[in-house]
């Protein structure tokens, strides 16, 4: 755990002055709870990163709108919304935790490390915002600035209409991601109506989660349909 924490620290490019904080970030919940040791209850909670990886994703969110307005002053609010959507994705910080190798240094319990936890995308999505938590809190936001435009975003010069086009028009993937990571329903997609002569068709779809949460929009496809209406949904669960 030494070797791969060392290494870990040097591929970040940080110092911590406290290494438990950093430790604290890498422990999935799995990992206490197979303790055979029992741990107070009220120490319970603060053994594992869950409430590193809370502040971590508020962070990251400030952090990353933050760089977005100062690099793109002139775009307006949906074309930003949408390049933060991918740049806090789950996908996103899974790439970023790659390169890092994040997964060397996870502390894990023995059921979730058999079952291939070092390499799961929620995981490790999670584990780096818990870490970038963890620089904030032992070096300040200047320095959770500096990990989050050193490692997560695009270095250099680059652009919303050639950046990553695919993954910022994806908006079915982006609801399905945002409910795993909420625990929200999976996302469901009904046809609900069709329009027009059969060489020039539109179609509405509906998509819901759970009873209650529920959103449609029209397209010339179905799959149009079916990411205009993911689009609505994300809106509504953002706003």
């Amino acid at each position: 755990m030494s070797e791969d924490l060392d290494s870990l620290i040097a591929r970040m490019d940080y110092s911590f002055c406290e290494r438990d904080i950093l430790i604290r970030a890498l422990t999935h919940k799995s990992h206490p709870a197979e303790q055979t040791t029992p741990v107070p209850a009220a120490k319970t909670t603060e053994s594992d990163n869950e409430q590193l990886e809370f502040l971590g994703d508020a962070i990251l969110g400030f952090l990353v709108s933050e760089a977005l307005f100062e690099r793109f002053p002139a775009y307006p609010e949906g074309k930003l919304s949408k390049l933060k959507s991918w740049l806090v994705s789950a996908t996103h910080l899974y790439a970023v935790a790659g390169e890092l190798q994040l997964g060397k240094a996870l502390r894990l319990g023995r059921g979730e490390e058999m079952s291939g936890g070092r390499g799961k995308k929620a995981i490790l999505a999670n584990a780096l915002e818990a870490v970038l938590a963890a620089v904030y809190l032992d070096g300040g936001m200047d320095a959770a600035r500096a990990f989050v435009r050193g490692r997560l975003l695009p270095q250099g010069s680059w652009d919303f209409d050639v950046s990553l086009p695919a993954a910022l028009t994806d908006f079915k993937s982006a609801l399905q991601e945002k409910a795993q990571a909420e625990g929200l329903p999976q996302p469901k997609y009904v046809i609900v109506a069709e329009r027009g002569p059969e060489h020039a068709k539109t179609f509405t779809v509906e998509v819901r989660m759970g009873k209650e949460r529920a959103a449609s929009a029209e397209g010339i496809s179905k799959k149009d349909a079916g990411q205009r209406a993911a689009e609505r949904m994300l809106g509504r669960q953002e706003s």
